[in-house]
């Protein structure tokens, strides 16, 4: 049975109780998630400016050992440096660019190429490196203790500055799946063992972040998979879809499905609007690889508004509440 997809007439109680808690939490908590973060980001911040002479010598074999520093590297310069900016000031491989930003080099990029591109961005770097914040370039000495932490801490600023909104959402994603663990574990729940195939969890088991293979597109190929009931489906174009949490309930029949839920939070009313399709494409994906039966729900907390709600009630998508998250038994678990 539906639990809050059906009930448009509790939605707008619902909305506001769950903006406030999101809004507590950010007052609470969001300020020490991205104080956490900094200080890690400064210490990465620290090796680089070792390892780069203090930003003096920036070297292709430094840049070829540790490609993960260039986005530190971007925020040194004066101004910081957008990725397709360096690409095109440098006038590099865009793929080596995009690689280094993951923390790898092209696999394919042949040696010489490879270290006439670096060379050319660090030389970039060098020349644009922020004389405001590393002050002993002009004097051509060693930084002080404190000059040298307190360029460190910039720089991470500059790099936590622009990925603030992810550093709130994982912290947010990690409190949640926190918060179901314990409600599980409370009603007799334990962990799935490492290395479970969603279609071999036991009753009364969980996991998060679980790998579930779908059909992404027409025909067949050759990898089978053993669904419940024991039929085995074969998935052509098949690929596999992330999902947060993965529930076998306790009272569960052999060879039915777990419980899939996903936990989202927002800040904001417009980005979930944007992204509102992401469920609705998921779920679409599992029931034609599962069938209808197939039980996919969401667990929010923040900014979702009628707008999202009835977007995805109307592709059958129902959702738990994380202020109500007694309702999570109302859907067998």
């Amino acid at each position: 049975m539906p639990v809050n997809l059906d009930k448009p007439n509790r939605w707008k109680a619902d909305i506001a109780l769950s903006v406030d808690m999101y809004n507590d939490w950010f007052m609470n908590f969001a300020p020490k998630a991205f104080r956490d973060t900094r200080v890690k980001t400064t210490k990465a911040v620290e090796s680089t400016l070792n390892s780069t002479d203090n930003i003096r010598n920036i070297r292709p074999e430094i840049l070829r050992t540790y490609p993960g520093v260039l986005p530190t590297l971007r925020m040194s310069t004066c101004p910081p440096i957008a990725v397709d900016r360096l690409v095109g000031l440098a006038k590099v491989s865009k793929n080596l660019v995009g690689c280094m930003e993951e923390g790898k080099i092209p696999p394919r990029m042949s040696a010489a190429a490879l270290d006439e591109d670096l060379r050319k961005i660090g030389a970039i770097i060098q020349r644009m490196a922020d004389p405001d914040i590393f002050v002993w370039l002009e004097r051509g000495d060693a930084p002080k203790d404190s000059e040298f932490h307190r360029a460190a801490t910039i720089v991470a600023d500059r790099l936590c500055g622009a990925v603030a909104n992810p550093i709130v959402r994982n912290a947010q994603e990690k409190r949640q799946l926190a918060a179901i663990a314990t409600w599980l574990e409370a009603r007799g729940y334990i962990h799935a063992e490492d290395g479970t195939r969603f279609d071999g969890m036991t009753p009364g088991t969980f996991s998060f972040r679980m790998n579930v293979p779908v059909r992404t597109g027409g025909g067949y190929g050759e990898l089978t998979i053993i669904s419940p009931g024991d039929q085995n489906i074969q998935i052509g174009n098949g690929v596999n879809i992330p999902v947060d949490v993965v529930i076998q309930p306790i009272s569960s029949n052999p060879g039915e499905l777990p419980v899939f839920i996903e936990a989202k939070s927002a800040g904001d009313f417009t980005n979930v609007n944007k992204r509102r399709k992401e469920e609705a494409a998921k779920m679409s994906q599992l029931r034609n690889t599962y069938g209808a039966g197939v039980r996919f729900n969401l667990f929010l907390c923040g900014y979702f508004d009628s707008g999202y709600l009835g977007y995805e009630a109307a592709e059958g998508i129902d959702w738990c509440w994380e202020h109500r998250i007694d309702d999570l038994a109302e859907f067998g678990l």
